[in-house]
């Protein structure tokens, strides 16, 4: 049969032209047009915030079994029209309990302030403050006068008992009352320790950030000092598509405030959601790093974190193959659906996935790419490093055993390209030889691996 197909007329593809008629149904979907290399998938339009791949982790599959394979979405950010952002509405949800009381809450009056230098009267702010109570200091209102609301800001005095869930759900109920589109809207919520008043369990807490987020709101979380709950506060930034920080010393809390504010002032792109559509033949087992998402038996849909200029975000699945006949094919069609901060409307990307089915083992083998394989090393790691923390909260891991264990995912974040993470784990390994805080820094590593965000 290989004798006969080779003398068949070719398409520009290298795929016989009988073969591709023959096949159409192979997978569920057309053969490609004449001409098309399936090492090479379209990009999005110029003058749009973002363009988009999608890259199956193998050119050639194995035509006489089925099979995994990993499909990479790799969403950059394009450089366009650098000098517009989108307004900023912004709720500060700050925990003023009996812990924050001196020093914390002066660092944290500085760096609300500071935020309010930065923003612009386009720009709205809504302060809340939680202890026991919840007091809304400051409704949502446009940053005209911005002394009016430094002195709010300075009348914030400590309080008692720590009620996170009702000042994260008054901080979202401000944002959502401004009903005007284009903003980009976001929480920042700082706390310094668990919830011990009003309703308290990681569920309810995570679950109504979820909600939240169906409703275009992300939460950051700024955890302070050694007490908070790093899993909530990871959890909660997870759900809601926010950011992350584990601030360590009161003196940091201002400059944490301004990269987090920085960041949103960078964002090109919100809202950002992929939908992966698949052919007969072709479904997906799982998707990395991302909080529930909707699977079924020929589509699979999430949604990822917004996108600042100069950021690549890259999103891992893995599939599974049916076997089927020698052709080339599209395996997924990905579609992602955003807000556009540069032509101000909502787009679509799409991006085919391609594979050519053979017979020949050893052309599989030599169809694998390094770009996916190094984003699945990644992945790997973001699993060791949960691992290395549960080896050391069950002490069935040593200090030197752990420090081991980090090094060696350093090393393959350093491979991968992932500089910034990899620098954290200098700080978690200092942590243990000190005898310090580990737990916060490891989980925002972890985090911010499964983001799949880096810097162009």
């Amino acid at each position: 049969m290989e004798d006969r197909t080779q003398q068949m007329p070719m398409t520009g593809g290298g795929v016989p032209a009988s073969t591709q008629q023959m096949n159409r149904t192979a997978l569920g979907g057309s053969p490609l047009a004449p001409g098309f290399d399936p090492g090479k998938t379209a990009m999005g339009a110029p003058m749009r915030a973002l363009e988009m791949e999608a890259i199956v982790g193998n050119r050639y599959g194995l035509a006489s079994a089925s099979s995994r394979e990993h499909l990479l979405l790799m969403i950059r950010s394009s450089g366009a029209m650098l000098g517009r952002r989108m307004p900023l509405n912004i709720c500060l949800v700050i925990d003023r309990s009996g812990s924050m009381e001196g020093e914390p809450l002066e660092y944290v009056k500085r760096a609300c302030s500071y935020v309010v230098d930065l923003l612009e009267p386009s720009d709205v702010l809504s302060i809340v403050t939680f202890e026991e109570q919840v007091d809304v200091l400051m409704p949502a209102r446009k940053v005209v006068n911005k002394a009016l609301i430094k002195e709010h800001i300075n009348r914030i005095q400590p309080g008692n008992t720590t009620n996170l869930y009702d000042g994260l759900q008054a901080g979202c109920i401000q944002v959502n009352q401004l009903n005007a589109p284009g903003y980009l809207t976001r929480v920042l919520l700082l706390t310094d320790g668990e919830p011990t008043a009003g309703i308290k369990d990681f569920a309810s807490i995570v679950g109504q950030v979820g909600e939240q987020k169906m409703r275009g709101v992300a939460v950051t979380a700024l955890g302070f000092g050694s007490d908070y709950n790093e899993e909530l506060m990871a959890g909660i930034a997870r759900r809601s598509g926010g950011n992350y920080y584990y601030i360590a010393q009161p003196a940091a809390i201002p400059e944490v405030f301004r990269r987090e504010l920085e960041t949103l002032m960078t964002i090109t792109a919100k809202n950002v959601r992929v939908r992966l559509s698949f052919p007969r033949g072709v479904s997906c087992r799982y998707v990395y790093g991302v909080p529930g998402p909707r699977i079924s038996q020929r589509t699979a849909e999430f949604t990822l974190a917004d996108i600042e200029r100069g950021a690549t975000i890259t999103s891992l699945s893995e599939v599974e193959i049916d076997r089927h006949a020698p052709g080339c094919y599209r395996a997924v069609k990905a579609e992602v659906m955003y807000d556009d901060a540069v032509s101000g409307r909502a787009e679509l990307l799409t991006s085919d996935g391609v594979m050519e089915f053979v017979t020949d083992r050893a052309q599989v083998e030599s169809g694998r790419n390094p770009v996916v394989q190094r984003e699945l090393e990644v992945h790997l790691a973001s699993r060791n490093l949960e691992k290395t923390m549960m080896g050391m909260r069950t002490q069935q891991l040593t200090a030197m055993g752990a420090m081991s264990e980090i090094q060696k995912t350093q090393n393959i974040l350093m491979q991968a390209g992932r500089t910034q993470q990899a620098n954290e784990l200098n700080q978690a390994m200092d942590a243990i030889k000190r005898g310090g805080e580990v737990e916060k820094t490891l989980i925002g590593t972890i985090y911010n691996l499964d983001l799949g965000k880096k810097q162009n």
